[in-house]
């Protein structure tokens, strides 16, 4: 979900496992050259999503890294595909309720400046929290732990699974 940590949390993973990060919405902003608010505006969801589409198949595809994607990635197949395919991805699970309390004075989100945040947060939930729990391999509570806490805590899940040696 947007304001889920996942740029907060993925930068401190990165430089923990000694991984370069990206966050695939900044990359895009760059390759725009433009804020994805404005893009959003002038050219719409649909071309924004191609765009995003693009963006995460070349950083999924490419060396490896630790990922943040944008919220609404996951509404593409092949995003989803993608993602699953090439790394293990976790989900930060967020409550609409908490997601809210950590965006409520943010302006930047484009799908956030309606009427009802809150509102729009719990149809945001309600429609992408299946896909997320359909492409993460691992999915942590945001909930209340500190973003170190967040860390060790996927720093543990993909040491058990294998994907990371274990911590001396």
């Amino acid at each position: 979900m947007p304001g889920s940590g996942k740029s907060t949390v993925g930068r401190l993973l990165s430089r923990r496992l000694g991984l370069p990060f990206f966050d695939s919405d900044h990359v895009i902003e760059e390759r725009l050259g433009c804020t994805i608010r404005d893009y959003f505006a002038r050219e719409g969801e649909q071309a924004f999503r191609d765009v995003e589409q693009q963006v995460i198949a070349e950083l999924a595809r490419g060396a490896p890294c630790v990922l943040a994607t944008g919220g609404g990635a996951v509404l593409r197949e092949a995003n989803r595909q993608v993602l699953r395919g090439h790394g293990q991805v976790i989900y930060l699970h967020s409550s609409p309720e908490e997601v809210h309390r950590r965006t409520r004075h943010d302006r930047s989100r484009p799908l956030l400046q309606v009427a009802d945040p809150l509102g729009r947060l719990r149809e945001l939930y309600a429609a992408r929290d299946p896909l997320y729990r359909e492409t993460a391999h691992f999915v942590i509570e945001t909930g209340r732990p500190s973003v170190p806490t967040l860390v060790n805590m996927i720093l543990m899940q993909l040491e058990l699974a294998g994907q990371v040696p274990p911590s001396p």
